[in-house]
């Protein structure tokens, strides 16, 4: 089954994720009307600082398995789609008691106005798994827009693996002396943004 994975070292803070998600869940689905919209849509993963200076973590939904949150909501509001295995809100049926919020061990569950909900209301809101985008066979939008693979999308075993081989490859680097071959994002971000000023300055 496919998921998110979260690559915290690599994540730069800048909180495009966020701004993606936000607009995949707005009525309008576009990013220039969706700042228009009222409430105006709220995203579904936090970037949130790291534990040391300059570093920061993108922290979402994990749709555990069991799922905490969907065992203590009183209201049968919360519940897992079995084909994608997602945990998923019905905000018709929420009541913002914040039972789930109390027990999610990631702190991925915030509060906010739904407008649509069937009247405009306060309810539990966190990540879907941009369930109509994985219905599609997409990427989920914070995928998408990650240019560092803080975030990567597929099989999790597959992920994992290719995580492995990396932080093998980088120890090996280290004991034998040899300069690690991934890149540093932050630099390549950096230089993009020069490459793209000296160009539109005809330089």
């Amino acid at each position: 089954m496919k998921t998110v994975f979260v690559n915290p070292q690599r994540c730069i803070g800048c909180r495009q994720c966020e701004f993606a998600c936000a607009v995949e869940h707005s009525r309008s689905k576009d990013p220039f009307l969706a700042i228009f919209e009222n409430p105006p849509p709220k995203p579904r993963i936090h970037v949130e600082p790291g534990p040391w200076m300059g570093s920061s973590f993108p922290n979402r939904c994990h749709h555990c398995d069991p799922a905490p949150c969907l065992q203590v909501c009183p209201t049968g509001a919360i519940g897992r789609n079995d084909q994608f295995g997602v945990v998923l809100v019905d905000i018709d049926k929420c009541i913002a008691c914040a039972m789930c919020a109390m027990v999610c061990p990631f702190a991925a569950i915030t509060f906010h106005l739904q407008a649509n909900a069937a009247a405009p209301r306060v309810v539990s809101t966190k990540c879907d798994g941009c369930f109509d985008r994985i219905r599609r066979d997409e990427e989920p939008a914070c995928v998408e827009v990650c240019k560092v693979d803080a975030l990567v999308y597929g099989e999790l075993n597959d992920l994992l693996r290719e995580e492995r081989i990396q932080k093998t490859a980088l120890a090996i680097n280290a004991t034998t002396g040899v300069a690690p071959m991934e890149p540093d994002t932050l630099a390549g971000w950096r230089g993009w943004g020069k490459e793209v000023a000296r160009v539109a300055g005809g330089i």
